[in-house]
């Protein structure tokens, strides 16, 4: 086994510990406990359980057992609805009824529209500044300026001109995507060898090919670096935004399940969107590995 296999091997085992811990600690705070007065208790949970299935049908979501508790859901109230809501993650019993798969369809949509408009617009402009001292000068006030701003901050703007829930989430993405890819190009356009540019000066390369067979491949795992910072931004504030538009998205799916008390669909969508971040970062760092120059 080589040491980088090893190494693997090693630190999975160590994860794997540690979630079964978090799982045990999860569990053992979660049990239930018997009291003296179990009896009166169990009255009393049974007729919320009642209310609380009454509530649920009258949502369309039928009965609440397996869902809504009166404290934090356990471990095997988790795992029901889980295997529920993976049963049928594309139903559409209406606006507010919606599968987990369809909300997150609409959030990746959302998030890769802004994201690659972004990219269309920073990447080039990365070029022109990382290769004009003059431009980068003459534009880094506007980008120290605006690139502070939260993300949110734009989306009353956005709502009250574009009138359009869904596109002003997209032009929300764009703007929290845009800077990280900017100034990493910019960097990277900047920071390309000055032998390699002076090769390519002997060899009188146009500007063009020089930008595509020279900065560009030099600069690639700086610019997917700011690419990847971008998309776990982007991922961030997705949720943040469709909180505050509703209507479709996973960030709706958790208000909505809050505002329905199903803590365990509340739960189960967090969980969806840190496996959903974590599969997106691994996707930019295979890229970034496969433009990045070993010797």
């Amino acid at each position: 086994m080589t040491p980088a296999a090893q190494l693997g091997w090693r630190a999975g085992l160590i994860s794997l510990v540690i979630f079964g811990c978090l799982l045990l600690a999860w569990h053992l705070a979660t049990a239930p406990r018997q009291s003296v007065a179990s009896a009166g208790a169990g009255a009393a949970s049974a007729a919320t359980s009642s209310a609380e299935d009454e509530y649920a049908r009258l949502m369309g979501k039928g009965s609440s057992s397996p869902v809504k508790t009166s404290g934090f859901p356990g471990l095997a109230q988790m795992g029901q609805t889980i295997r529920k809501e993976l049963a049928h993650p594309f139903y559409d019993n209406g606006p507010n009824d919606k599968g987990i798969g369809i909300q997150l369809g609409h959030s990746l949509a959302r998030v890769g529209l802004g994201f690659v408009i972004a990219a269309v617009v920073a990447i080039p402009l990365g070029f022109l500044l990382g290769m004009s001292p003059l431009m980068q000068r003459a534009l880094n006030p506007f980008i120290q300026i605006f690139k502070p701003i939260s993300p949110l901050a734009w989306m009353p703007l956005a709502l009250y001109t574009i009138k359009d829930s869904s596109i002003s989430g997209i032009f929300v993405i764009f703007i929290c995507s845009v800077w990280p890819m900017l100034m990493n190009t910019a960097f990277g356009v900047a920071s390309v060898r000055r032998d390699w540019l002076d090769a390519a000066k002997t060899l009188e390369v146009t500007p063009l090919r020089k930008a595509f067979l020279v900065i560009l491949p030099a600069a690639a795992p700086t610019i997917l670096t700011g690419m990847r910072i971008s998309m776990g931004i982007a991922w961030l504030v997705i949720v943040a935004a469709e909180m505050l538009v509703g209507g479709t998205g996973i960030g709706y799916f958790v208000w909505n399940e809050w505002n329905n008390l199903s803590l365990t669909s509340v739960i189960f969508a967090i969980l969806v969107i840190g496996v959903t971040g974590m599969l997106l970062d691994l996707v930019f760092a295979r890229l970034q590995k496969l433009v990045t120059y070993t010797e």
